[in-house]
């Protein structure tokens, strides 16, 4: 059987990215239960969270990178996640790879999803040799938009797209599409 890849801890300022530990499921339930957080999301239950976990860890597994656990040292052990994931459906952008966060709103308003997500970008283009990253939301999500543009992603509302896992009519089916290609 061949041994699991070991997943690299990212550090940066005042944040560590580590693999998920058991104890992160509650904190990510809780956070998946708040409505702020999930404005623009679909909403999960304490099994579908247990199921994120779930795929984010075979994502690990499958592709050496993923969604790494936020931790704030001294302060938080988990405050939610950053990474990056392969688009799971087709598109004009597809194939592709994502860059998301989810952070439990206590922790907003800090830096902290810019900060960990220029760890990410860094080591996608560095460590994981990717030629580019996108990220995607719904167009009134100006929190994750503004962390997209702070990151130096680019917008052109051409690519602009409708979600093909949701069902026509849903108010968060048009997203909007961001790319940041390797320096």
């Amino acid at each position: 059987m061949d041994a699991m890849p070991e997943i690299p801890t990212l550090k940066t300022g005042r944040l560590l990215l580590r693999p998920w530990l058991p104890t992160d499921r509650d904190a990510f339930a809780a956070l998946a239960d708040d409505t702020r957080v999930m404005e623009f999301l679909t909403p999960l239950d304490r099994t579908g969270s247990d199921a994120l976990v779930d795929r984010v860890e075979a994502h690990f597994i499958q592709h050496g990178f993923g969604y790494w656990a936020v931790e704030v040292p001294g302060v938080a052990s988990f405050i939610g996640f950053v990474g990056l994931g392969t688009v799971g459906f087709e598109a004009a952008f597809t194939p592709a790879v994502e860059i998301g966060w989810r952070l439990a709103s206590a922790h907003w308003g800090r830096g902290y999803a810019t900060e960990a997500a220029r760890a990410v970008i860094d080591a996608a283009f560095t460590r994981f040799d990717l030629p580019q990253v996108v990220a995607l939301t719904v167009p009134a999500n100006r929190r994750s938009r503004a962390v997209m543009e702070r990151l130096g992603m680019t917008h052109d509302p051409a690519e602009d797209f409708d979600h093909p896992r949701l069902a026509e009519g849903l108010p968060l089916r048009r997203h909007v599409l961001y790319r940041k290609p390797r320096p």
